[in-house]
């Protein structure tokens, strides 16, 4: 095994050629002796900006302003503003992003939208793939749409769902990058298969995100939901989002009418008309404290092009795999990550038969990663504040706790 001391040289060159390094400032985090947070996969460090900014919100925009805050503090357009802030992050163009809801709720609006568009030009439609390692709730969700629509539903492993698509599909559920192991599936090419069939794609980017170019504009994907908790930095519990392609808005029917999306908002008609445009993937009135957390917090992407932070995402899981491979006692984990980058997410995943004790003591020796049953340990990479040497100091705990 080598010395330690040569990986911690290797870091602090690449923390020296680092051009997201001044990044790390802009949030709040442990000094250099403090905790290694890697489980940005599930809750995003705290920008610095944020604080003040809702201290403003809850002080100035409700506390003196009040109702007036709703046009004057442009409360009411902040779902469509904010959706266009997050448009570049995934490739898409304004206008086709609208910010508010969970993630369940806009994955429920847009699979059964997408249905109810394959269903518009193909009656005979009536089946939904959904990948078969989903994040639970998609599939409770996806359930839960098949019934509503009278479609049967189909879980399919990502890399089968071409072979699986036919003429009642209707509509595809997929994960861009998968939660366990942080494998990165093949959106263009699985999306061009989902249209060949002549079904609607719908994407779920809540582990890419933020984290590496989703391109769903280039990609021609349909419709995508996304939470902006992890690498987007938003705060526990902030709104997620929803994408509806500009030419299919005129036709997206959302299950879930409300008065935020009617044509005529504060006409109160009994009759709902929808609204243009990505307004019609609103609901009810929007949670604006989160929501205005969330806006001061992607303030962190001025200057940021999402291809640099891929590269240095790259970077990161690479060095985190070479030092668990010069430090890990052979044997001890098994890597469920793929390793060509093509395939790769923005975590690690590593089985280990142990992993709920062992993670246990990382964070008490303050190497924050986590746990999913019944034997990974993840390790989520922000590029925007992790740096090299924090990758090494981990791999290193890592070992030592495993010896």
């Amino acid at each position: 095994m080598s010395e330690p001391t040569d990986l911690t040289q290797k870091a602090e060159k690449l923390d020296a050629g680092d051009e997201l390094a001044s990044k790390r400032a802009e949030f709040v985090l442990d000094g250099p002796e403090g905790a290694v947070y890697l489980d940005g996969n599930s809750l995003g460090a705290l920008p610095v900006a944020v604080p003040g900014r809702v201290a403003d919100v809850v002080g100035r925009q409700w506390g003196e302003m009040r109702i007036r805050s709703w046009t004057e503090s442009g409360w009411w357009t902040a779902p469509e503003r904010i959706g266009d802030r997050i448009a570049p992050l995934v490739g898409a163009a304004a206008g086709q992003i609208v910010v508010g809801d969970s993630t369940s709720v806009n994955v429920f609006k847009a699979l059964v939208g997408a249905v109810r568009l394959a269903q518009e030009t193909g009656p005979g439609r009536d089946e939904i793939l959904v990948d078969a390692t989903t994040f639970p709730t998609d599939g409770y969700i996806a359930g839960s749409a098949a019934r509503m629509t009278g479609c049967a539903l189909r879980p399919v492993e990502p890399s089968e769902v071409p072979g699986a698509l036919g003429e009642r599909t209707a509509a595809v559920l997929l994960n861009h990058v998968d939660y366990r192991t942080g494998r990165l599936h093949d959106l263009p090419s699985l999306t061009a298969a989902v249209h060949a069939a002549g079904a609607y794609a719908v994407w779920d980017l809540c582990h890419s995100a933020g984290a590496l170019p989703v391109g769903l504009d280039a990609h021609g994907v349909d419709l995508a939901v996304g939470c902006t908790y992890k690498y987007l930095n938003g705060g526990p519990g902030s709104p997620a989002y929803l994408y509806v392609r500009a030419d299919l808005q005129d036709r997206f029917d959302s299950p879930l009418p409300g008065w935020n999306s009617h044509a005529e908002p504060f006409g109160m008609r009994s009759a709902y008309t929808p609204a243009e445009g990505a307004v019609r993937g609103r609901v009810g009135t929007p949670d604006i404290l989160s929501m205005l957390a969330l806006e001061a917090a992607l303030e962190v992407w001025d200057g940021v092009t999402v291809e640099a932070v891929r590269a240095k995402s790259l970077a990161l899981t690479d060095f985190f795999l070479e030092c668990v491979g010069e430090y890990v006692p052979e044997g001890r984990v098994e890597c469920l990550t793929p390793l060509p980058h093509a395939e790769r997410g923005s975590q690690v995943a590593l089985r280990c038969a142990d992993a709920g004790p062992v993670m246990r003591r990382l964070i008490d020796r303050g190497v924050v990663g986590d746990f999913r049953h019944p034997d990974v340990l993840r390790f989520g990479f922000t590029p925007l504040y992790v740096g090299f040497a924090d990758v090494e100091r981990a791999a290193r705990v890592l070992a030592e706790e495993l010896r």
